[in-house]
């Protein structure tokens, strides 16, 4: 067994333990959240909520969402969770056995006798009644098997199979697939579509590339069928992680597109702009009628994805023919060394001729640097009893806190962990958890980690373009404390009495919704920087959040529906918000103002200003005349420039005679933000 896939067991495990520890879960709850994190980021799933039942024969931990929200596959996710110290290897035969008890809960919750036998305030009770009832709506089944244990080299795989006609098939996500996941720098495992073998044949493709330019591309037009049936295999793993954001921020299928393959099926090449896709390496072989692509390999759709969903929902309709449906496609050849930084570009210069929101391209949005540079630079203060002041280490993009000690010796590796613990580790989507109930979002929160962080994005780029000096230091120390008050409140649920397991997450979110929307209805605040200075919440708002869960998980409960799928619907949060309840009178006399936190926000924002004048000072006179000269050419040679914009410009080419002010500066950077979007490609480095 590798050396790699023994450390790499070592740190998934520490993973899971220091996820269960911040949060008091137990070690498996924790395993399911750490595990599915992944197959979510993967794009195997749109979210995983976690649902545990078991009995002798029957098992199931959780599910990938309600039928009706993913395109009618229904998702179930079984666990195989080992403490061992070492690898251990999961035999065929555990193989069968574990999948054998998900399919049996899947057979059982047809049966109208299994579902009365269980108990209609259990999480088992509530999937069982949503998989009847959505059963004649599901057309695809996939049973996902997630074990830390190494899958048998002699095991090929399961054979997909049927269940009342509906084609079911089976995955197992083991140590090693999770391993070679990550490793390939939090990319996805291969994609390999063989049009020939197994997609009713190659596609013929026009060449759109020079020789020797470095590029390849290629101009095709894809039968409407062939591509609903590559989107069927792998899903939403073809749509680059932008265009995945871009799908959930606009719902369901569009119905222009729809329409036309309905009723105008043969003019839909005309009417659709089609497809933008990427691959590493394509096959192909010559023929009398042209190139014929045979083979892509690791194909992602950077624009398109709202055509292809929607070809694809068609494909499930008795009453389409998608026979005479065709889309146009523009294929790029990245090499692998270059597709981390080439295809998020691809896919932000494709869909910027749509008009797609900022959001959706919302990795490399200045907010997520902002926030990455806060957490690099500013040292929380030290929590009682120790000395030792530490960061809290933001991932603007997944693995960057692996990635940073990867290389480091054993001394630097230990200094590096003490100035950013582990536990002080937080993502993109962590960080759009820690938020949105304070937004009073508390439902979209529980809607799971990918729909949450498509509303927050859509949020925070409208206010950002309108405000960004509100986006300070004083906005990163209350962004720390909200994360504070979020895994307190993790741990503070999981010890009540009252708490019976089960919709933990929903708890914890509606609870410090509900205190955050009383306490603003006070016109008060609660005080962030106290937070902050304690590095922990008072006991007095500890009462108060402990006051709110319990009636968050009274109101979660009562209802006859599946209580997960209840907790994602506003009609829930609005119960929840509307209710009346009596918090310590020890909690309301340590509320500050609101206009004490204006006074704070406002402060901090004249700091910001004076900081982001700094900074684009030190780009711009950085960047040198020369950059700045080549940008005048360009942009007057477009037509670009408008006259302040040049007059500013000649300043910056003229250094050292001549220096641009912050003020100034900001403007330069301003303008070439502006370019960009019209195609200059000079200064890429500037900002």
């Amino acid at each position: 067994m590798s050396t790699e896939l023994e450390e790499f067991h070592q740190e998934f495990f520490q993973d899971v333990l220091g996820t269960a520890d911040a949060s008091g879960q137990y070690l498996e709850d924790a395993f399911f959240e750490v595990f599915c994190d992944n197959l979510v980021e993967a794009g195997e799933l749109d979210t995983a909520d976690r649902v545990h039942y078991s009995r002798r024969g029957i098992r199931v931990d959780g599910y990938g969402g309600d039928p009706i929200t993913t395109d009618g596959t229904l998702s179930l996710i079984v666990v195989d969770f080992n403490q061992a110290a070492d690898v251990a290897t999961l035999t065929a035969t555990d193989m069968e056995a574990v999948f054998k008890r998900l399919s049996n809960f899947l057979e059982n919750c047809l049966d109208p006798e299994f579902r009365n036998s269980l108990e209609e305030s259990s999480p088992g009770f509530g999937l069982a009644d949503l998989i009847s009832e959505r059963w004649q709506g599901v057309g695809k089944v996939r049973l996902f098997l997630i074990t830390n244990r190494q899958l048998s080299a002699r095991v090929d795989g399961r054979s997909a199979g049927e269940l009342l006609e509906i084609p079911v098939t089976y995955s197992v996500w083991d140590l090693g697939r999770l391993y070679r996941y990550v490793a390939q720098g939090h990319g996805r495992e291969d994609i390999e579509v063989d049009l020939t073998r197994d997609f009713g044949g190659p596609i013929l493709a026009l060449p759109a590339h020079l020789d020797g330019g470095g590029y390849e591309a290629y101009l095709a037009v894809v039968p409407g069928a062939q591509l609903a049936a590559i989107y069927d295999r792998w899903g939403a793993r073809l749509l680059e992680q932008n265009v995945r954001c871009f799908l959930q921020a606009r719902g369901n299928v569009n119905k222009g597109i729809r329409n036309t393959i309905e009723n105008e099926p043969s003019m839909f090449l005309a009417y659709n702009n089609g497809i933008t896709a990427t691959a590493e390496s394509i096959e192909a072989q010559s023929s009398p009628r042209g190139l014929l692509l045979t083979k892509l390999r690791n194909l992602q759709i950077v624009n398109g994805g709202q055509t292809t969903a929607s070809i694809h929902a068609a494909s499930k309709k008795k009453d389409v023919d998608l026979s005479r449906v065709f889309v146009q496609m523009k294929l790029s050849i990245v090499e692998p060394s270059l597709a981390v930084e080439m295809v998020p570009k691809i896919s932000e210069y494709a869909n910027s001729q749509n008009r797609v929101n900022a959001a959706d391209f919302f990795a490399n949005h200045p907010f997520h640097i902002r926030i990455e540079g806060f957490s690099r630079r500013i040292f929380a203060p030290s929590a009682e009893g120790t000395f030792r002041e530490s960061k809290w280490f933001y991932e603007r993009a997944r693995g960057q806190y692996q990635d940073a000690t990867a290389y480091l010796t054993p001394t630097a590796k230990k200094k590096f962990q003490q100035d950013y613990p582990k536990r002080q580790v937080f993502s993109k989507t962590d960080l759009a958890k820690f938020l949105n109930p304070w937004r009073g979002q508390p439902h979209i929160v529980s809607r799971g980690a990918q729909k949450n962080f498509v509303d927050f994005a859509n949020a925070i780029s409208k206010e950002w373009a309108s405000q960004p000096d509100s986006f300070n230091e004083a906005y990163f120390r209350q962004l720390i404390a909200r994360a504070i008050v979020f895994r307190e409140t993790e741990r503070l649920v999981t010890e009540q009495p009252w708490y019976e397991g089960g919709y933990r997450a929903n708890i914890v979110v509606y609870a410090i919704a509900k205190v955050a929307a009383d306490v603003h209805r006070m016109d008060m605040s609660v005080d962030f920087e106290a937070i902050w200075r304690a590095q922990t919440i008072s006991p007095r708002l500890r009462e108060a959040l402990l006051v709110a869960a319990k009636l968050a998980n009274e109101i979660i409960v009562d209802t006859p529906r599946n209580v997960t799928e209840w907790a994602k619907q506003q009609a829930c949060w609005h119960r929840i918000e509307s209710a009346e309840v009596e918090y310590p009178k020890a909690f309301l006399s340590q509320l500050i103002t609101l206009d004490q936190l204006a006074q704070q926000m406002t402060a901090a924002k004249k700091d910001q200003k004076v900081l982001n004048g700094i900074a684009a000072q030190t780009a711009v006179v950085g960047a040198g005349a020369e950059v700045w000269r080549e940008v005048i050419e360009w942009g007057m040679g477009k037509g670009l420039l408008t006259p302040t914009e040049l007059e500013i410009l000649r300043v910056a080419a003229a250094m050292p005679a001549q220096v641009p002010s912050d003020r100034q500066s900001a403007r330069i950077l301003e303008t070439l933000r502006r370019l960009r979007e019209e195609g200059c490609q000079i200064g890429a480095d500037v900002m």
